[in-house]
């Protein structure tokens, strides 16, 4: 099934962006491209905030954003209440972040991974259903306000 991936990230991501966009593409998905275009230094709230509001509408399916260390584009996308981002740094991760969290977005901190281990990180995360049952009633409690 072709889903809408929404990609972004900032400067120290944007090699590994430019690579996962092939992944997808040879996945057969549609990508949108939330920027950055070069290496030059951006700040990644300028490229997180329009990616999230595309997930969390339902305009892409799933998102994947990519900075230095994942951190500050997780925490800047875990802001909107239907979003839920997880910074993964193994392919264990990505699964049960889909698995038990229902995630939507996954964060890769690409100075600390392996352009493989974002890879397969990536197929993993597409191809993981959400279990539901006892992880639906916890993240049905995330939502704080």
């Amino acid at each position: 099934m072709s889903l809408k991936i929404a990609i972004g990230g900032d400067h120290a991501g944007y090699t590994y962006k430019s690579m996962l966009k092939g992944v997808l593409a040879e996945l057969g998905h549609q990508v949108q491209d939330f920027g950055p275009d070069s290496e030059a230094s951006v700040d990644y709230p300028d490229h997180v905030h329009p990616l999230a509001k595309a997930v969390a509408s339902k305009d892409c399916d799933f998102g994947v954003l990519i900075c230095g260390s994942g951190n500050g584009v997780a925490i800047t996308a875990n802001k909107y209440q239907d979003i839920r981002a997880a910074l993964c740094w193994e392919t264990e991760l990505a699964k049960l972040a889909r698995e038990h969290n229902n995630a939507n977005i996954l964060c890769i901190p690409a100075r600390f991974v392996s352009e493989e281990t974002a890879r397969d990180m990536v197929r993993t995360f597409l191809a993981t259903d959400f279990e539901g049952g006892r992880h639906q009633n916890r993240v049905n409690k995330i939502a704080a306000c």
